[in-house]
Order: C-alpha cells, then sequence, then structure tokens
C-alpha cells in the first residue's frame, strides 16, 4: 500500500487576547434575567423565612405571595424578581402564577397602593340586597386613602348584603358599619373566636343552622378542641389508629349510608374510598373547602362552628383510604375560619389522640376555577389553577403525580356520625322517594335565610315555608336557583319538584352543591342570569376558548333588551360541547333557563 502523505499542522491563529477571554469569562458567569438587588432580596427573605438547604418546595409559590402580599399590599416587581431567584424558579412562572389569581395585585416598585382595601359582594343574593347601593355610597364616606371594589360572591350570602373590610367580615352591611369598621381598626383583621359553644350538628337535623338574621355574628362561638374531646370527640380515630375499630366497617357504613359528595359532583363517597385505597401507595388526600359557587356558604357555616368534627372525618378517612399526608385547601375570602382552623390545627398536633398524618393548609387566592378537583391540585401545587384533561382522574394521578383522594369538606363533617350512629341513622331522612340529609343554603327573598339540615327530596315551597318563614314581606315567589350560579333557573310552577341528585336534570338544571337562590315577583330571571354570566366571565380561567370568548360575549348579548336567541344558543353549545371542566359545561344553563321558562323577559 502506499503511504498517505503527512501534511504539516497549521500555524495557529489567536482568537483572543488573554484579556479579552477574561472578560467574555465574566460575562458569561453572570446569571441571566432580571437580577434581584439588595434590599427586596432582603425584604423577601425576612418575609419567607431562611431557606431550607434543600431549597424551597416549588409548591409553596402561592403561600410565599400570600405573605407578601399580606405584608406589603400588593405583589412589587422588584419582590417578585427576589422571590424567583430564592425558589429558583423562572420569573415567567412567577410572574403568570402572581397575575392569574384576583387577591394578588402585580404594581411597579414605586405605585402607590392603599393603606385599605374594602370589598362589596356583588354576587345575587347581595345584589338583589343592594349591594349596588353600597358600591355607589361607600367611596365617597371613606375617603381617598381607601379602595372601595366590586367582588365576586365571598360565601356570606345569607348576610348580604356582604362587605370584607380587608380581611374581617361585614354581615348585613350598611354604610355605616362599614365606616365603623374602617374608624376602629379592630374590624379590619382576621381574628379566630375565643368563645366556646357546644355544637352537635345532628341536633340540627330538619331544623335550621344558622341563626335569625338579627343574631348572626361575623365570628360565631364555636367548639374548640377540649370541647370537642370532652364530648367524646376523636374516640373513632383513636379507635381505628389502635385496632380496636375495623376499616373495613367503616368502609361498610359509608357505602350503606348512600352519602354522595356533597361539593356539588355527588360521587358516592365509599365507593371513592374503596377506588383510591386500591390504588398504589404512596397515596394522598386533598380536601376542598374552596367553596366558591354563588349561594353557597354550608361549609364555612359548619367550619366556624365545629372544625373538629370534620377534622375527625378527615383523619377516619385518611386512615381507612391509607393517605400519608392531607392537603386542606381554604378559600381565601374565609380569613376568620383560617385563623380558627389554624389554631385548632395547632392544638390538635400539641395533644394528638392517635397518630397524625402530615397536615398542611393551603390558602386559596380568589379563584372560583379552583373549587373543580384537579384546578384545585394544580393550586396546591403552587401552579395557575387551571383543570387538567382527564384521563388520568386525580384518583389514579392526582397531587404529585400520586393517587389521591379528593372531598369537600362537608362530605367529611358527616363520618362520624355515620358510623357512630350506623349508617340507617343517615339514610333514615328522605321525602318523596328521596333518602338523606342536604345541608341547603338560602338566601334571597324569604324571611330566615342561612344553611337548612333539611330531608333530601324536600321541595322548593316546603323548603321556604317550613324552614325559611315564607317569603319576605311584598315578595311573592317567581323563581329559584336550585344550584347556585350554575344550576340554572326554574319558575315557581316548578317549585314542588323534588331537590336531590339526579332529580332537577329532566329540566335543565341540577342541584350542585344545594345553593338555593329565591326570586321574588318584583325581581326578573334574565337579570339573575346576566349576574352569573358576568360572573363566569370574570371567573373563566382562559384555558379553553369556548368558555373564554363564550361567557364574555353570552354576557354582552344578554344586556340587549330582546336576545338573540339563535346566536345565544350557538354559544352555548359550543360552550357546553368544547370546555373541559364544569365551568364552560354550565355557564349555558342560566341562559337555556331564561329562554324556556321566561321568554316573556327576553323577547
Amino acid at each position: 500500500m502506499n503511504s498517505i502523505p503527512t501534511r504539516p499542522d497549521p500555524p495557529a491563529v489567536p482568537l483572543a487576547t488573554e484579556e479579552q477571554l477574561r472578560h467574555r469569562l465574566r460575562r458569561h458567569g453572570k446569571l441571566k434575567g432580571r437580577q434581584p438587588d439588595d434590599d427586596p432580596l432582603r425584604e423577601v427573605r425576612d418575609c419567607i423565612g431562611a431557606r431550607p438547604p434543600e431549597g424551597y418546595p416549588r409548591d409553596l409559590l402561592i403561600e410565599h405571595l400570600h405573605l407578601l402580599n399580606d405584608r406589603y399590599g400588593a405583589l412589587r416587581e422588584p419582590h417578585l424578581v427576589a422571590l424567583s431567584r430564592e425558589m429558583n424558579i423562572p420569573m415567567a412562572e412567577v410572574y403568570e402564577v402572581a397575575t392569574f389569581y384576583h387577591h394578588f395585585e402585580v404594581v411597579p416598585p414605586d405605585a402607590a397602593v392603599p393603606a385599605l382595601t374594602v370589598r362589596v359582594c356583588d354576587g345575587l343574593p347581595c345584589e338583589m340586597a343592594g349591594a349596588k347601593d353600597l358600591l355607589d355610597r361607600l367611596p365617597a364616606l371613606l375617603g381617598k386613602d381607601v379602595r372601595v371594589i366590586s367582588a365576586p360572591c365571598i360565601g356570606r350570602c345569607e348576610q348580604a348584603p356582604a362587605v370584607a373590610v380587608h380581611q374581617a367580615a361585614v354581615p348585613a352591611a350598611t354604610p355605616e358599619k362599614v365606616a365603623a369598621a374602617v374608624r376602629s381598626g379592630s374590624g379590619v383583621v382576621a381574628r379566630a373566636g375565643t368563645e366556646v359553644a357546644e355544637f352537635n350538628p345532628a341536633a340540627f337535623a330538619q331544623r335550621s343552622v344558622s341563626p335569625p338574621r338579627e343574631q348572626v355574628r361575623a365570628v360565631p362561638p364555636c367548639t374548640d378542641y377540649d370541647a370537642y374531646r370532652a364530648g367524646g370527640g376523636y374516640s373513632l380515630a383513636a379507635g381505628l389508629a389502635a385496632g380496636r375499630v375495623d376499616p373495613e366497617a367503616v368502609l361498610k357504613a359509608m357505602e350503606d349510608s348512600g352519602l354522595r359528595g356533597l361539593g356539588g359532583a355527588g360521587f358516592p363517597a365509599g365507593r371513592k374510598w374503596r377506588i383510591v385505597r386500591e390504588q398504589a401507595a404512596p397515596r394522598l388526600f386533598a380536601v376542598n373547602i374552596d367553596e366558591g359557587e354563588p349561594g353557597t356558604f354550608k361549609d364555612r357555616t359548619y367550619l366556624e362552628r365545629d372544625p373538629h368534627r370534620f377534622l375527625e372525618g378527615m383523619l377516619i378517612a385518611a386512615q381507612v383510604v391509607g393517605t400519608e399526608a392531607v392537603y386542606i385547601y381554604l378559600r381565601d375570602e374565609y380569613h376568620d375560619a383560617r385563623a380558627l382552623l389554624e389554631r385548632e390545627l395547632a392544638r390538635l398536633a400539641a395533644d394528638p389522640p392517635c397518630p397524625l398524618p402530615r397536615i398542611e393548609l393551603r390558602r386559596g387566592a380568589g379563584a372560583y376555577i379552583c373549587g373543580e378537583e384537579s384546578a384545585m391540585i394544580e393550586s396546591i401545587e403552587g401552579k395557575r389553577g387551571e383543570p387538567r384533561m382527564r384521563p388520568p382522574y386525580i384518583a389514579q394521578v392526582g397531587l404529585f403525580g400520586r393517587p389521591t383522594l379528593e372531598h369537600n369538606f362537608e362530605t367529611l363533617y358527616w363520618v362520624r356520625d355515620i358510623v357512630e350512629r350506623g349508617p340507617q341513622w343517615f339514610s333514615s331522612f328522605g321525602r318523596h322517594g328521596r333518602t338523606g340529609l342536604r345541608s341547603f343554603s338560602v338566601s334571597g327573598r324569604v324571611k330566615e335565610p342561612g344553611v337548612k339540615l333539611a330531608p333530601a327530596g324536600i321541595t322548593l315551597r316546603e323548603l321556604v315555608d317550613e324552614y325559611c318563614g315564607g317569603m319576605q314581606e311584598d315578595h311573592e315567589l317567581y323563581a329559584y336557583l336550585p344550584g347556585g350560579a350554575s344550576g340554572g333557573i326554574l319558575p315557581a310552577s316548578l317549585a314542588d319538584v323534588p331537590l336531590d341528585f339526579d332529580t332537577l336534570q329532566p329540566h335543565g338544571c341540577f342541584i350542585g352543591s344545594a345553593a338555593v337562590i329565591v326570586l321574588g315577583h318584583r325581581d326578573r330571571a334574565r337579570d339573575a342570569a346576566l349576574n352569573v354570566m358576568r360572573f363566569f366571565e370574570h371567573e373563566s380561567c382562559g384555558q379553553c376558548t369556548p368558555c373564554r370568548v363564550g361567557t364574555a360575549k353570552a354576557a354582552a348579548l344578554m344586556e340587549a333588551p330582546a336576545w338573540d336567541g339563535e346566536t345565544l344558543e350557538d354559544l352555548a353549545q359550543v360552550m357546553a360541547d368544547a370546555s373541559i371542566c364544569g365551568l364552560g359545561q354550565a355557564a349555558p344553563n342560566p341562559i337555556r333557563c331564561v329562554q324556556k321558562y321566561f321568554p316573556h323577559e327576553i323577547s
């Protein structure tokens, strides 16, 4: 073989001088993007605490945003930059989360922040009770240093019109009461009540749980840890942990009781426990107390009177299903309830009746969509609260990718009574062929609004006459919303339909979380439908174009004296067919009900 001739190496060509190379290293060694200044970085560290060796968990982003928002009254951009650096999260992600939630306000570094914000609920019950007049009168009365804004439903519909002065509720608000709360300063921050009173929900079966309107208090007396233990509380949870109670017997009692999820979906509770129990460990537990459906306030009513009955039900479920950690997601509007729950969780941890799973209380940030279970899970993980596509279902792939048991607050509230009293106790109630108890949140044109613990299957007419003292003076029953904003609107001619799961669908409605809003003959169904459509427009997460655009377009069309029925029906069909979660799918219900039952109002 002939050898291949070798060529001499080419001469070296210098690419840069030594000083130029040093300059390049210095330039490329700097972090990219916006870098925090020393003062904002120090303030963020002071607010969220020292960074642990392993770094901050990603899912604490929203909790840290709350800490900054509470301290500074808003989220200033330099603080977001510093938080991004401290948590090692891209600034784009921090910003998109901060701007997703209504209770966060991102402002420039030098922006003026109001000394105090007063939120006036403009939900349907509050609008009917005079919220607009409050919004008109309060700015001049409170002065320029106080910002007055409208807010979606804050979960105090039986106290309409409801107002929040910063974090403190003002029930049955008047301009004078709000002004007094602002002047005193004592009504500005959340507070956990100190007055103790025994509360046994079973004793209120077929009665009104809420007190008369003149006795309503923003922070009512409650059963604290010592009082609950003195009444036999946590005996069942302790018996399960010690092996004295058979988990299978508890599960069987739940199935035999017929208890269904009381957050709106109505899935059988016992069956859900079995499904999650059969999944591979580790399993997690997420509790939904984000009752943002306009007209709903039952969870708050029970929580602020006896938090431990719920906590024991939660511990029982956690033991039977075998979940290693529990995440409680509480809506941000319930500031006083959060203060109470924080205090009582600390007492429970200090003197546990049985081994406790890891319990974390997470704070919502003003997004109705997070009442949807998968959106809630996204929010617990520190992300935008956008619903997930399913399958997979969260029982299989849920929180942090693990099988997850998800329950509404009230579903867990009845676990102890069902197991101790026997499943037949719960199923013994009912009317018109239905079984069980339902906590109806009743508001609107009735004399005595509030939570009514009534038999499942009761009719609207029976509920108003027997539990609400009848209609308000000078008001005759005209219409009602049986399931909050999304449950549709029915006329008085259908006031004798049993109220329960599966009974209202033939009429184009559903009961959901049993939020009943009653209209009188001076009200118009079209106005109610427009109010709830504006709510849907405001609360759409924006992920689905049919929902994001459809709710806005529908609200605009519904303002016309005569409705464009064909266009509205096209919008309704697209929203129902193409939205991935219940918000967009149920938003057309009020439109279709008005078209079907109240055509004289829109033609």
